[in-house]
């Protein structure tokens, strides 16, 4: 694998991770307009949800059950794992290239994503 392919690949990675997130928020919108079209907006109070959509598997959960606020929040989630997966394909394209220094680099940032993203409260 050369530079000019990883390069492809991660372009190819970002674009569809945008795009994939870009239509479950779209779907989870358009299911959320559908079933609350007459109802009165609070835009004073964000409520992101019921409880069970505050942990990943929640979210999933509630995304598998149709419920529009899950899916919602699985777009997003989506979004925010775009990059992550960008950090981990790029270790192994450095890794094939046998780029030692850059696959540690790419390690260390991916370890560093991955902690920031573990601990949001």
């Amino acid at each position: 694998m050369n530079d000019r392919r990883l390069e492809d690949i991660i372009g190819q990675l970002l674009r569809a991770g945008v795009l994939l997130s870009a239509v479950t928020v779209l779907a989870g919108g358009i299911l959320y307009l559908a079933g609350n079209h007459a109802a009165q907006v609070h835009d004073h109070v964000f409520a992101p949800g019921g409880p069970d959509t505050r942990t990943l598997a929640g979210i999933v959960r509630s995304a598998a059950h149709g419920e529009s606020a899950g899916i919602i929040q699985l777009g997003l989630l989506l979004l925010v794992l775009t990059p992550v997966a960008r950090v981990a394909v790029a270790i192994v394209g450095f890794l094939l290239e046998r780029d030692r220094f850059y696959a540690m680099v790419s390690l260390i940032v991916l370890a560093i994503l991955t902690f920031s993203l573990m601990h949001v409260t």
